[in-house]
């Protein structure tokens, strides 16, 4: 799995997550944010030209060398400062009270501790701070739930432990935010079982 996991992998989240239909919601998650930013799984840098001018600095955590270096040309072209700011979002290299605003998009479904991680999020995070989410998981009819059971072993397989039966809502309490905003939906022309989709806000 190693071979495929560090080589074959990222590119094809690089193909897959920057498909034109995701693009209305990278646009809508990343409108309000502001300051310093930390994303969690900035992977190959998809939300880049979605950031707003308000935007000053950016602290990427991404785990994957090639999809950092796929991210380059993204980031060059929008001007702004962007670093590599650690590989594990269950262990942030940053001071409490850090940054103003976080993104994480399409990632909590694959990190082994996603709670772990929104604590971190909540933790560097200035009194106030918001986090921005658009995350796919539990759907909310039965019948595309049995799917969602049924295909997970294999998703987690093929997708680096992409899991398809998560609570974004539920890991945003358990870690501590208050006041989540979110949006529940199915993405158009996504099969169900991958499209069910969370996007809103959350404050530390």
């Amino acid at each position: 799995m190693g071979l495929y996991r560090d080589h074959v992998l990222p590119r094809l989240v690089d193909r897959s997550c920057g498909i034109a239909a995701t693009e209305p919601h990278r646009r809508r998650v990343c409108a309000d944010l502001h300051g310093e930013v930390l994303e969690i799984g900035f992977g190959s840098g998809l939300n880049v030209p979605f950031y707003p001018p308000a935007v000053t600095r950016v602290h990427a955590v991404e785990p994957s060398d090639l999809a950092w270096r796929l991210a380059a040309d993204r980031v060059t072209a929008s001007g702004l400062p962007v670093e590599r700011t650690g590989q594990d979002g269950q262990h942030l290299p940053l001071a409490d009270d850090t940054v103003d605003s976080a993104l994480v998009t399409w990632s909590l479904c694959t990190i082994p501790d996603p709670v772990a991680a929104l604590e971190e999020v909540r933790r560097v995070l200035r009194p106030g701070g918001t986090l921005h989410v658009v995350e796919h998981g539990l759907a909310p009819d039965a019948g595309v739930r049995r799917w969602q059971r049924r295909l997970e072993p294999i998703q987690k397989r093929v997708a680096g432990g992409c899991h398809l039966t998560r609570q974004p809502a539920v890991m945003l309490e358990a870690a501590g935010f208050t006041s989540a905003e979110l949006d529940h939906f199915y993405m158009p022309d996504a099969p169900r079982p991958l499209g069910a989709l969370s996007l809103g806000t959350a404050h530390a």
